[in-house]
């Protein structure tokens, strides 16, 4: 039997490459990089990937520049009714929500995956899969550096207060977690995306915690 797992998430769960000036185009990973696609290739072939990563996406907020579609309330629930049925959400989402045009503290980020994870395992979308977990990735910390440091002045700070709020709230709502900050950083060149190393680690550790979820 086919398991799916669905990756849901902002530039980092896309594939977007570091980059070093704003006008440059927008790059993205190769499937054999992307570390949803490494995740599903250490599951093995019992296991079908859904990939929703869309640059920019917050846990809650509607960006004023690239508009109201980046709310990921908006976007689970699309992606909850467009797939399925599905075995796992893994969910990453949070460095956006750090910029400094929200003014967000730790504890409101947290507060929009909070809606995201009510809205996964709210009785409505669990029946409609026929039941799934759900893993929460807390995304590294940003840098503050390059091209989009000024984007994200102080978020490093709100970014490190995140992991103990984000485990937290996994558990309370009984979902798995994984603290990506542990495992990879950011890449220098812009303080946000990852590089080819970081998404293999990643995609490692998200498979090994999947594993264990669904022992």
């Amino acid at each position: 039997m086919t398991r799916t797992l669905l990756c849901f998430g902002d530039s980092n769960t896309h594939g977007t490459l570091p980059f070093s000036r704003m006008d440059e185009p927008r790059r993205r990973h190769g499937p054999d990089v992307r570390w949803p696609c490494v995740a599903a290739r250490h599951l093995g072939p019992d296991w079908a990937l859904v990939e929703e990563g869309l640059p920019g996406r917050t846990a809650q907020f509607a960006d004023p520049l690239m508009g109201a579609h980046m709310d990921g309330r908006t976007g689970l629930r699309i992606a909850l009714e467009s797939h399925g049925p599905i075995d796992l959400l893994a969910v990453m989402l949070g460095t956006n929500d750090v910029k400094a045009m929200f003014g967000a503290t730790p504890e409101m980020v947290s507060a929009g995956m909070a809606a995201l994870l009510n809205i996964a395992v709210s009785p409505e979308m669990q029946a409609r899969h026929g039941g799934f977990r759900v893993l929460v990735i807390c995304p590294p910390p940003v840098e503050e550096a390059g091209c989009l440091a000024g984007m994200f002045f102080g978020g490093r700070a709100k970014a490190l207060a995140l992991p103990p709020l984000y485990r937290s709230l996994s558990g309370a709502l009984g979902a798995g977690f994984l603290d990506a900050g542990e495992v990879v950083s950011v890449s220098p060149i812009d303080g946000v995306h990852y590089d080819d190393a970081a998404h293999a680690a990643l995609g490692a550790a998200v498979a090994r915690k999947v594993e264990a979820l669904m022992a």
